[in-house]
């Protein structure tokens, strides 16, 4: 009980309340950015965190506003080994410092008010394939009105086309814009180069040497 109004009483400045998102990660000489990485804590000491709109772990943590030692605890993962992070807040944020393995460990975070996007959550949803350079198995060499790409929220894909439709399962790349296509049946796995544009985003094949793309739009019914 004295734990939960230390927590809340404390310098809205200093306040570990809320949701962070980590913008950079040094763990010594190397510098890291995290896709989307966020962490969570609530008042009643209970905290989530995740990558993008997926949450992953959820847990408990204790935050010593007098000394600024933050412990967290997962649930559902396995026990962290290392020990509680120094916490330092700045107008910029917070910043944790911790060793690891030997390792000078600091984690950047800053304060947001709605959960970061992976590029896994922005390909999400029903897209129409507008242009096509190259000659590939996957998609249609040649755009018409029938061709759509459907990328599921629970790691299944659907390609429409005049011929049918193609099912699969795809992953992307936790650090690098990067999507992999499993498709069933006879046509080989591929995998492409995520690139964002105005009104959606290209894919640019990397398992060959030739110069391939595909470039989509969203749609927001399915062709006829």
């Amino acid at each position: 009980m004295l734990l939960m109004s230390s927590v809340l009483a404390q310098d809205p400045k200093s306040d570990i309340v809320g949701l962070w998102q980590i913008t950079l990660v040094k763990v010594g000489d190397q510098t890291m950015t995290p896709d989307a990485r966020w962490m969570r804590f609530n008042t009643d000491l209970s905290q989530e965190s995740g990558n993008g709109w997926f949450q992953h772990s959820y847990g408990t943590y204790t935050f010593d506003s007098k000394q600024n030692i933050l412990k967290t605890s997962n649930t559902n993962m396995p026990k962290d080994p290392n020990g509680p992070f120094k916490v330092a807040f700045d107008d910029q944020g917070v910043t944790w410092e911790r060793m690891e393995d030997g390792m000078k460990v600091v984690v950047f975070l800053e304060k947001t008010s709605k959960l970061p996007s992976t590029m896994r959550d922005d390909v999400l949803g029903l897209w129409k394939l507008t242009e096509s350079e190259g000659k590939e198995a996957l998609f249609a060499n040649k755009p018409k009105q029938e061709d759509y790409l459907f990328i599921r929220w629970d790691g299944k894909f659907v390609i429409g086309s005049e011929n049918g439709k193609k099912y699969g399962v795809y992953n992307v790349h936790a650090h690098k814009p990067e999507i992999e296509f499993i498709p069933y049946g006879d046509v080989e796995r591929s995998f492409w180069r995520i690139s964002d544009g105005e009104d959606g985003f290209s894919l640019q094949l990397l398992n060959t040497e030739d110069q391939i793309t595909r470039s989509f739009q969203r749609l927001s019914e399915f062709p006829n």
